[in-house]
């Protein structure tokens, strides 16, 4: 199984199980066990993880950090858990006392939902007050995973690492800044674009109240051209159709705009059918009218459509005459009720 499939599997375990986890050893053993498994250790042998690692602090001995990933005989990981509900940022002080103490090279404070990957560029041997990589298993992207390959026993490279620790920390931080600049704009901000277009004697509050909205508007608009440009470049291309007397049809690309909304009822829909069938087989299909999903990216093969673009939303299954019934949403997450029809078509499929 890929390594983001794996990752994908436990983000769906995550968001079933979570009301369900009532303590902080539950989260340990139902979310981050299963997390460090995926990295390739063996949480049951404790030349790979130790769990209550002792990391004596000055004074204070006797103190332990949840689980210890081994190198060597030596920590090369550190990872507290919280419980799940917890705020990991009140948290990162113990997690900084451990890691100064420990011959320890990264360290990992999490909930079991949210984890943030730390090391010391800053300072040697003094744990960085920002993590270098931080993400929502319930929401993980590529990027992301990315990363976290690297740090799986079988990738694992300190050097590797902490070289690209550095650029991945900084460029973290500049998203921030710009997706904040791109919500509320600073007057810096607006200033900046301001000198280059406006033709005024000067630039007062004034002027900068008027441009506050025109760069807001203008910065939303450009990074929504860029997201469209590169779906429009990865989603699968809709393949020509074939009319009631066997000829092909194509509908002209430049008019298809997949959205947000579409593709994250792509994934709803996926997350469901991948219970039953393996993720590579299912494939997005993008047209003028609809949304399809896809069985093995064959058109006879429509597990649901999509109708999103319209004032109403609807969710398109299909019966064995491959007829099409649509059913009203009200919003996306209507979809998780009609999982039993949408296995069904599946195992309509693969029992023809």
């Amino acid at each position: 199984m890929e390594f983001l499939t794996k990752l994908k599997a436990l983000s769906d375990r995550v968001a079933s199980l979570k009301e369900k986890i009532e303590t902080e050893e539950a989260t340990k053993n139902a979310f981050i066990m299963p997390f460090i498994q995926i990295l390739g250790y063996d949480v049951f042998n404790p030349l790979e993880v130790v769990p209550e690692f002792t990391a004596d602090v000055g004074i204070k001995k006797g103190e332990k950090v949840d689980y210890a990933i081994m190198q060597n005989g030596n920590p090369i990981i550190l990872i507290e858990c919280k419980h799940w509900k917890e705020n990991l940022d009140i948290h990162s002080s113990q997690l900084h006392r451990y890691f100064n103490v420990t011959k320890a090279h990264f360290g990992l404070l999490t909930n079991g939902l949210i984890y943030r990957f730390f090391t010391d560029l800053e300072e040697k041997n003094i744990m960085d007050k920002e993590p270098f990589l931080e993400f929502d298993i319930e929401n993980i992207k590529e990027t992301a995973a990315t990363e976290l390959k690297k740090f799986q026993k079988e990738n694992f490279d300190i050097d590797k690492i902490t070289n690209s620790a550095s650029g991945l920390k900084y460029s973290t931080a500049i998203k921030d800044i710009l997706m904040k600049e791109i919500t509320e704009p600073s007057e810096e901000f607006v200033r900046f674009f301001t000198k280059q277009i406006y033709s005024g004697k000067q630039i007062n509050k004034k002027v900068i109240a008027q441009f506050t909205e025109i760069v807001k508007k203008a910065t939303n608009q450009a990074f929504k051209d860029i997201v469209n440009d590169r779906l429009q470049s990865a989603l699968h291309k809709e393949e020509p159709k074939e009319t009631e007397e066997g000829e092909e049809s194509e509908e002209p690309e430049s008019k298809i705009v997949t959205t947000a909304e579409e593709l994250d009822g792509f994934y709803i829909v996926r997350s469901i059918v991948r219970t039953k069938i393996d993720i590579n087989r299912i494939y997005s299909r993008d047209t003028q009218s609809y949304f399809g999903v896809l069985l093995d990216n064959n058109n006879r093969k429509p597990i649901c459509r999509l109708h999103l673009n319209g004032g109403n939303k609807y969710l398109g299954l299909f019966n064995k005459d491959k007829s099409e019934n649509k059913i009203l949403l009200n919003n996306l997450d209507d979809i998780y009720q009609y999982s039993d029809k949408l296995l069904e078509t599946i195992s309509m499929y693969e029992e023809q």
